[in-house]
């Protein structure tokens, strides 16, 4: 399928589709079902991607990056995505992608130099702390808890935290607390760089949860008591926090979309392999007509969602906001890459559940991709808001209403 992506852009994706193939599915082999990955594994698949020239595309190259237009590092990320070790090798994996964006963003020199570099360099690593425990702000962010209040010249911050993906590996925290309880949350919100190791980040656990067996990331849940951090530690704009959640959001939430579209086609890959092979019913599952249907709708689904990322990609690219294109592109992908890989499991039945494919570790780690970067309802929300937006009463001129007979 041809898509609009320029030389650069598909020249880098047909690279990362190489070096997934060539050097990281194996490493996948060797860890399904006794994952996972391990520091040294992963160390030398990043040293590899860096050899095969798609390492940290997104990221410009005085930080050390590669320096490329967010469109044309999309149709890579799809690329990364089709093995759970892809994004990481490459240096695009949440949630240090998002983080490096944000700090290339909205940091200062002092913070790029600090937290960007290393960063990108995999020296480090970082979480995002927004989403809170139950009473707290999660998919509704106005209910945020978390407070920080200004003490001299530093920042005490107070609250509680959970599903901080990567948190309990993090060297440092971008945390998202109150700066003005008077303003509504969207206006009075602020975002903090907090080094793990500042006094009072107690991490409590990681969460258990359906998947991670593969990658090894966890999801933290961090009380923060009485956290100090200097007033240079503010990152962005005072009680802009929400706005800049936003900035970084957007394009995260594409991200996303395509690297589990990659995951979606490596799935159908898979599944359309073992279909040819097994034969059952006099002749191979492959020629069976119900499976071929699924195949076709699949494939024909996975074809609508690069689509919709790439126009809303390109939307960004001329500083539109696109916040209703970002979430049907979010919602229409994560149910159509969850579909596709309860198809393929489907396909390979007892294969499918077995986790000598990578199939089962697909299916556990898509479910939580209808959730995280905004529930499915929150997206769907906000394209309803806009279809609703600008409802045009001339269409009902002829219905009839009550007390008014027609003539």
């Amino acid at each position: 399928m041809e898509y609009d992506d320029s030389e650069a852009a598909r020249a880098l994706a047909e690279r990362t589709r190489e070096f997934v193939d060539e050097e990281v599915v194996p490493v996948e082999r060797e860890v399904l079902g006794d994952g996972p990955v391990s520091d040294e594994q992963l160390a030398a698949l990043r040293e590899a991607a860096r050899e095969y020239d798609v390492f940290c595309p997104q990221i410009d190259e005085e930080w050390g990056g590669m320096g490329m237009a967010f469109r044309d590092v999309l149709p890579m990320f799809e690329q990364a995505g089709r093995s759970l070790l892809g994004a990481a090798a490459c240096r695009v994996d949440a949630p240090d992608e998002g983080n490096m964006h944000t700090l290339e963003m909205l940091g200062t020199d002092d913070q790029q130099e600090r937290w960007l570099r290393p960063l990108v360099a995999g020296d480090i690593f970082s979480g995002f702390s927004m989403t809170e425990p139950m009473q707290g702000g999660g998919s509704d962010p106005k209910m945020i808890r978390t407070t920080a209040e200004r003490d001299g010249d530093e920042w005490v911050i107070d609250g509680h935290k959970w599903w901080t993906t990567g948190g309990t590996e993090a060297d440092v925290l971008i945390v998202m607390a109150r700066t003005d309880r008077e303003a509504h949350p969207y206006e009075g919100t602020s975002l903090f760089l907090v080094p793990a190791d500042t006094p009072g980040v107690n991490v409590v656990r990681d969460v258990p949860h359906v998947g991670g067996e593969v990658t090894g990331v966890g999801h933290a849940e961090i009380e923060y008591d009485s956290v100090r951090v200097p007033e240079e530690n503010l990152l962005g704009t005072e009680n802009m926090g929400f706005a800049h959640a936003q900035q970084r959001l957007g394009p995260a939430r594409l991200t996303h979309c395509m690297r589990f579209a990659g995951m979606a086609e490596r799935a159908l890959d898979v599944a359309k392999a073992y279909a040819s092979e097994r034969e059952a019913f006099d002749g191979p599952l492959a020629d069976k007509q119900a499976l071929r249907h699924d195949v076709a709708d699949a494939e024909t689904e996975l074809h609508a969602v690069r689509t919709m990322v790439r126009d809303a990609a390109e939307r960004i690219d001329r500083d539109e906001e696109a916040r209703v294109q970002v979430a049907m592109s979010k919602t229409f992908a994560a149910n159509t890459v969850q579909d596709i890989v309860d198809t393929a499991l489907q396909i390979c039945g007892g294969n499918g559940i077995g986790k000598d494919l990578p199939i089962a570790d697909f299916y556990e780690s898509v479910r939580q991709f209808r959730i995280i970067d905004g529930a499915d309802e929150v997206h769907r929300r906000v394209i309803a808001r806009d279809a609703f937006a600008d409802v045009d009463g001339s269409e009902l001129a002829n219905v009839t209403r009550y007390g008014e007979p027609s003539e």
